[in-house]
Formats: structure tokens, sequence, C-alpha cells
């Protein structure tokens, strides 16, 4: 896209697109509902699972994850610029244009980036979280840890040093907007993903 685009205008669009708040749009026009105000109040696939069940967090998962992957695509076909483009996808969706600058936590985002660069990494990951998840009902200790393996993986991949660079900062980004989830954890407060009718957990 780079080779159409100047890449200003590129990055532009990667941030933008990864400022649609999925969430939010599937909530309020499908099911006439605002995710924003059950559950954790987030607008990420997880609370919109809470709130409205399995036939509107898959798509919010879905959507979000693609927002990663087009982000990483505007930017092609230069490595690093790709990798800049994934970020601003994830940017986007935690700092929202759209929300006054409020978003997700970026895992499906992330999510996204990783399966265009790296699938078998991206497997890996969903695998260790999709484990944990399954055991614990914490979402947010699942996206914690896979966030964290993601550098570790790719260095023991051999993956290039941009790439690990990258799943540094994209692990960092994830794990700083999941800080009010690590206070919970510790204290053995946070909310597990099991739905009820009035989208509250148990």
């Amino acid at each position: 896209m780079t080779d159409v685009f100047s890449p200003w205008l590129t990055a532009v669009l990667a941030y933008v697109v990864g400022s649609i708040p999925s969430g939010l749009l599937i909530g309020k026009l499908f099911f006439n509902t605002d995710v924003r105000l059950y559950g954790s109040k987030n607008i990420g696939a997880t609370n919109t699972y809470r709130v409205l069940g399995l036939k509107a967090a898959l798509p919010v998962f879905i959507c979000d994850a693609a927002k990663g992957m087009l982000g990483v695509w505007l930017m092609g076909p230069i490595p690093e610029n790709m990798l800049i483009g994934g970020i601003l996808a994830m940017v986007g969706h935690n700092w929202s244009l759209f929300l006054g600058f409020k978003g997700g936590r970026g895992v499906a985002t992330g999510l996204g980036v990783l399966i265009f660069l790296v699938p078998t990494v991206s497997a890996m990951c969903f695998a260790v979280w999709a484990i944990i998840v399954y055991f614990t009902k914490l979402v947010s200790l699942g996206s914690i840890v896979a966030a964290a393996l993601v550098p570790i993986l790719m260095w023991a991949f051999n993956a290039p040093l941009w790439y690990i660079v990258f799943g540094a900062v994209a692990a960092l980004f994830v794990i700083v907007r999941h800080r009010e989830n690590i206070v919970r954890l510790l204290q053995g407060k946070e909310l597990k993903v099991v739905r009820t009718k009035s989208g509250d957990t148990k």
C-alpha cells in the first residue's frame, strides 16, 4: 500500500482502522446494547461475550484481529514499516480516535498482527491463552501470559530482531493495559468469563 500512498498517510490510516470500535458498533447495531454499560465496561470480545454471548463476541474478535492484520498490510511491503503499522493499529484500538482516546486491551488486534507476521508463534500463544482461560476462566491472565511469551517465542524461533522488538513492545502494550486486571488478580477479585443473563459474571 505504501507504493500507492505516502508512508505518512498509510500510517494514519493504520491508526484510524485500529480505532474502529468493533465491540461498540456490533453491540449497538445488531443487539441494541452498549457493552460499555455492563460487565467490565470494556469494548473487547471478552466483555462482549459476558454481555451478549458468543454470537456477538466472535464477530467482535474477528473484526478486532482483522484490524491488526490490515494495519500490517497497509504499511507493506517493507517489514519494518509493517511492524509500525501493526503497532499503530494496536494504538488505535487501545486509544481510539472515536472514543475520546479510550479503548480496549489490544489482545485480539495484537493477535491479528502476529497471525500476519509470524503465524507459528501466534498459534502457540493462542494455544497457551486458550488453555489458561479454559482452566481458570480468567481471560486477563491468559492474555498477560500469552503476551509475555510473544518476544520469548520469537527469539526462540530465531525471528528477525525487528520482530522481537515488536513482540516486546506489543507485549508491554497489552500488559500495561491490563494493569488494573493485574491488581484484581493479585487480590483475587478479577472477573471471570462466566456469562449471566444480566451481563455480569459469577
